[in-house]
């Protein structure tokens, strides 16, 4: 389905040392035209639901649990700005597990970074709308180097300051459990709602229709390199 909707080109298939000759040409797909969905979009929860991808699942079986066809696979990555799925998709554990153990003579021991876990400083704040929040005195997740985890940290908890060792407000992190956060990160992504797939799909059709131009041959083929 989605090979139909991409338009042609025709390109000259004659090396440069002919050309005062008849020129060949060979018909192809003008994969260099690229659907891009704006990231804004997402914000809309009225055009897309959140979905975890199970262990295992291919774009084909998302496609048929949410369009109930898996030919509409390609909707699921064009709306996810997913160019090659085999690198942006998730593997499975068993996968992932095999990669990396590949890849790493001891990946499980392996340190890959440090990161910050989250501090809290003790006290709140009131928000400009009268909310009351938490302060934060150290954000977690952060990347941080082996001078950090290896010194002090130093914070005001609102009343005085606090002095904790590096290696209590920050952590190492493995190879396996890096690469296995990212994959797991890889498993969200958005689905466009049904009611809204024959319009992506009719809005598709059309950006990809060529528009008259010196190399225009029909609305679904051009001639390049003339």
């Amino acid at each position: 389905m989605y090979f139909s909707l991409i338009p042609n080109i025709e390109y000259d298939e004659k090396p440069i040392s002919y050309p005062f000759s008849e020129s060949d040409y060979v018909e192809a797909k003008n994969f260099f035209r690229r659907y891009q969905i704006n990231q804004d979009v997402f914000s809309y929860a009225v055009y897309f639901n959140k979905y975890s991808i199970e262990d295992g699942q291919r774009p084909s079986n998302v496609a048929e649990l949410a369009y109930g066809d898996p030919f509409y696979d390609w909707v699921v990555l064009i709306t996810n700005n997913i160019i090659n799925p085999l690198h942006n998709w998730p593997l499975t554990n068993y996968e992932l597990q095999k990669t990396i153990e590949s890849e790493y003579d001891n990946p499980y021991g392996t340190i890959h970074h440090y990161e910050t876990v989250e501090v809290p400083a003790g006290y709140t704040i009131t928000t400009d709308f009268g909310e009351t929040e938490p302060v934060i005195a150290l954000k977690g997740g952060l990347v941080v180097d082996q001078t950090f985890y290896n010194s002090t940290f130093k914070y005001w908890d609102g009343t005085t300051y606090v002095i904790k060792s590096g290696n209590v407000v920050s952590k190492p992190v493995t190879v396996m459990d890096y690469y296995t956060t990212e994959n797991e990160k890889k498993r969200e992504i958005y689905l466009l709602k049904g009611g809204y797939l024959q319009f992506f799909v009719d809005e598709f059709r059309a950006k990809n229709l060529y528009k008259s131009s010196g190399d225009y041959i029909s609305q679904q083929l051009k001639r390049v390199g003339v």
